[in-house]
């Protein structure tokens, strides 16, 4: 995981994913725990004995090819046949990315089919494909994920109480922010914040910058370690976008910033803001795939019941500097970090949206934006809010899709996004989205809530 792996968590030797792997060995772990996430962004895992691990990297583990149209609460949507169970496709361990937790190991999986063919479904594979986009233009991206989450007691009562951001919150919850940083500094995952939020018994822990993949990875595993801490110390752990309805959600958001020749474009400009022609750019074509990108990011009903103005989700589709009701949030960070801390922050994000497609339909929107030459349009340094309806309307401020309905539409209608991740993924996409629309019909604000709670 990333770019500092303590030497007991070293990658492993040997040949290319795919070949033949001899004599691979996980150090003290008994067991290798191989993961990918699905449309509708579960963490799905397999898990072999260690001494299976080469052929785990090698020849993969089989899964149904339905799991391409699972939703969250594991029904199934329906696209291109694949909801029927014929067929077979094969999670292949990438070991350069391993980590070992005492006796368990955990590496996360590339499908592939029974040729070693990608799998089209497979959204690691579309974050790959977009990050090597990236490259072969000369642009390296640099991403991080944010992770909010609520923690209670055995007895159901939050960690912590308020006041949000508190000292005593955070004396409150030092147990388990002491075990949880210690674990994830033992995994190789750089901590760079963590501490008390908003809401009763709400924190949230920042993570080290690095590649799109690597970050998707990253996430994936510190939200298993946050689950598998609190599970130790006798807590119960919630990464719902909306655990409950009397409280905040909890987002992912997702903060990026582009690079070439090593210069941070979001930080070197001198548009006034400090952005280059090409960041602009970029940031213009992340702001016009929004809608769109809100169904990939946001993939279940309560996504939209934590999404609402003035609450600091970002629900009307423009950017501002340092503005946390923009969706686009650009941050300049302090004087003395510039213009490498320089990063847009995408606000929209929660734990139901798979991280990989996250972080492939970023730079998929935003190389669109360079590739048209998009302009951007003008910063807004309000809350959108608080303006008439037809003050947005005269600056092109339109609100983001408010439900999980809608924001399917929006995806079906990208054209950006279905040509980057193809006709396959993209209608598997949708029809997962539209499958877990169907199955809220009906239900309560509460019931929903309660239906997803643990679910991520």
């Amino acid at each position: 995981m990333g770019e500092r792996i303590p030497r007991a968590y070293a990658v492993l030797t040997g040949p290319a994913r795919g070949g033949t792997v001899a004599a691979v060995t996980l150090g003290d772990a008994e067991l290798l725990t191989v993961t990918f996430v699905d449309n509708g962004g579960i963490t799905r895992a397999k898990t072999v004995p260690a001494d299976r691990a080469a052929a785990a990297a090698a020849v993969g583990i089989g899964a149904s090819t339905t799991f391409s149209v699972f939703t969250g609460l594991d029904a199934m949507g329906s696209a291109r046949g694949l909801e029927v169970p014929t067929g077979d496709l094969r999670l292949v361990a990438d070991l350069d990315a391993h980590v070992e937790d005492g006796p368990f190991a955990w590496a996360p999986a590339d499908l592939v089919d029974l040729d070693g063919a990608p799998w089209p479904t497979c959204a690691r594979t579309f974050a790959r494909r977009m990050e090597d986009a990236a490259a072969a233009r000369g642009l390296t991206c640099a991403m991080t994920f944010e992770t909010e989450f609520n923690v209670w007691d055995a007895d159901g009562a939050p960690l912590h109480a308020q006041p949000a951001y508190g000292i005593e919150a955070t004396r409150a919850a030092g147990a388990y922010l002491l075990a949880l940083v210690r674990r994830l500094r033992a995994l190789g995952v750089p901590v760079d914040q963590v501490h008390p939020e908003y809401a009763p018994g709400q924190l949230e822990v920042s993570v080290g910058v690095t590649g799109p993949v690597a970050a998707a990875d990253r996430v994936v595993l510190v939200r298993d370690v946050i689950r598998t801490v609190a599970r130790e110390l006798g807590l119960r752990a919630s990464l719902s976008a909306k655990p409950s309805t009397d409280g905040l959600g909890n987002g992912a958001h997702l903060h990026v910033s582009l690079w070439r020749d090593g210069a941070n474009l979001f930080g070197t400009g001198y548009d006034g803001y400090g952005m280059t022609s090409e960041g602009r750019s970029f940031l213009a074509g992340v702001l016009a795939e929004l809608p769109a990108l809100v169904a990939v990011v946001c993939a279940s009903p309560v996504s939209y019941l934590r999404h609402g103005p003035s609450r600091w989700t970002g629900v009307y589709g423009c950017w501002g500097v340092e503005n946390r009701e923009a969706p686009l949030r650009l941050i300049q960070g302090h004087r003395a970090s510039r213009p490498d801390s320089a990063n847009v922050e995408l606000k929209a994000v929660d734990a139901s949206g798979n991280p990989y497609l996250a972080v492939g339909a970023v730079i998929a929107a935003g190389l669109h934006g360079i590739d048209a030459g998009l302009a951007l349009r003008d910063e807004v340094a309000i809350d959108p809010a608080t303006m008439e309806a037809a003050a947005r309307a005269v600056l092109g401020i339109a609100p983001l899709p408010a439900d999980l309905a809608s924001a399917a539409e929006a995806l079906r209608g990208s054209e950006v996004l279905r040509t980057a991740m193809g006709d396959t993924l993209h209608d598997t996409l949708v029809a997962v989205r539209v499958k877990e629309d169907a199955d809220a019909v009906g239900l309560s604000a509460d019931e929903l809530c309660e239906r997803y709670r643990f679910r991520y």
